[in-house]
């Protein structure tokens, strides 16, 4: 393994951490400036932003949603925030990015919307939530903390990142060329969801004493990838629907129920499709519990998704996904978490008869160790050892570092 591409992360930890320390003050004063109050109060904005830097090392195929030749990869990113308000009904956001990709990869950089919105809650006691914008999805509950300060790991858990044979460009033929699609481009396959799943739509939330809700309209399935979430790529000819409900019995307990159906090809597969089958037709369909318990040091979450994917000329293509992940503070600045991922394939049918599996069962352990130097700066370290079912390779190894300077 080629682990210089780690080596250079690791060795502009200390300088920047360093550096980052002695400006604490000076960006405490940059966030008072980049906050602006008017009317009194009653309009209020923040710009605020992250400056981060990972990198990785891994046995080949790189995993999951990184997409670069060779053993290693590096990816800077600069994002940026902008929260405001307007009295205590009207609230929006927006998030912008600067980097190679969405995902890791060795494109030319670009500059991204990935998030704007606009919400409004006509109650103080937050019963009822419209929004409208491109924004997260409601569905589980690892998206509250996607983003690289709140995540005790670098990379998201299998469910939001493992491509699987699926595509949403195009319907395959017959059996035989669906099963190649499983080693095909990533540019091409899909995953259960992906990352957050920034598509374009309107949702309604709002908390009953104990109770939680949630469903939104977007324009792309879970599943799509980043190119379709922009609401003029594929409109809303065939939205997919999306919602969570949830129970918090106490301050350390949160339990929910998700579930989603929408359409996952793109108008680019319509001339590939069978006769008497349109673009709507095709479903992606997911159910998914989550649970989350905190208690002094310790946080912990699990999730579980069942997901069918309603493939032409193949029949349903049946996936289940899990993870559990812990967090624990070993000191104030210090903390270590440690997650399990598998994901399960059914089988469909192989035309002779019988049944043959449609993709290759995956397990991945995933161990993370991180520092925060501040509370503007935060280091990880990430060891991710995974086992594929068939696959070239018995064990695929992944060292990762990000660094964050938060603003």
């Amino acid at each position: 393994m080629n682990s210089s591409t780690l080596a250079l992360v690791a060795v502009l930890f200390l300088p920047i951490g360093a550096r980052a320390i002695d400006s604490d003050e000076w960006l405490d004063r940059l966030d008072q400036t980049l906050t602006l109050r008017a009317f009194d109060g009653r309009v209020r904005t923040r710009v605020s932003g992250m400056l981060e830097l990972e990198g990785y090392a891994f046995t080949r195929p790189a995993p999951g949603l990184i997409d670069v030749p060779g053993n290693g990869a590096l990816a800077p990113r600069l994002t940026l925030f902008l929260d405001g308000q307007i009295g205590s009904q009207i609230y929006f956001f927006a998030q912008a990015r600067a980097d190679r990709g969405f995902d890791p990869s060795n494109r030319s950089p670009r500059v991204r919307l990935d998030e704007y919105a606009l919400r409004f809650t006509p109650w103080e006691d937050g019963r009822l939530s419209v929004q409208v914008g491109k924004f997260a999805t409601v569905v589980g509950n690892w998206l509250t903390r996607h983003h690289s300060w709140d995540n005790p790991f670098i990379t998201a858990p299998i469910p939001y990142e493992n491509l699987t044979a699926v595509w949403d460009i195009s319907a395959p033929e017959d059996v035989a060329e669906f099963l190649s699609w499983q080693d095909s481009a990533k540019t091409l396959r899909n995953p259960i969801i992906w990352g957050p799943s920034y598509a374009t739509g309107a949702s309604i939330s709002g908390k009953l004493d104990r109770f939680d809700y949630a469903v939104e309209i977007k324009n792309a399935a879970l599943a799509s990838r980043p190119a379709t979430w922009d609401p003029f790529r594929i409109g809303f000819a065939h939205p997919t629907f999306s919602g969570r409900f949830g129970f918090r019995p106490n301050e350390m307990w949160n339990f929910g129920f998700s579930a989603s159906d929408g359409a996952y090809l793109i108008p680019e597969a319509a001339v590939t499709l069978p006769p008497g089958v349109g673009l709507g037709d095709p479903r992606e369909i997911v159910f998914a519990q989550d649970i989350s318990f905190a208690w002094h040091r310790i946080q912990l979450w699990a999730e579980i998704f069942e997901t069918r994917f309603q493939v032409p000329r193949i029949g349903n293509a049946d996936t289940l996904a899990y993870f559990v992940e812990g967090k624990y503070k070993l000191a104030p600045q210090l903390f270590a978490a440690l997650r399990w991922n598998q994901q399960f394939f059914g089988t469909i049918r192989d035309g002779q008869g019988g049944h043959i599996p449609w993709g290759r069962d995956i397990r991945r352990l995933d161990a993370a160790l991180g520092y925060r130097f501040t509370a503007h700066l935060q280091a990880k370290f990430q060891y991710s050892i995974q086992h594929e079912n068939g696959a070239r390779h018995d064990l695929g190894h992944t060292l990762a570092g990000q660094l964050t300077l938060r603003f």
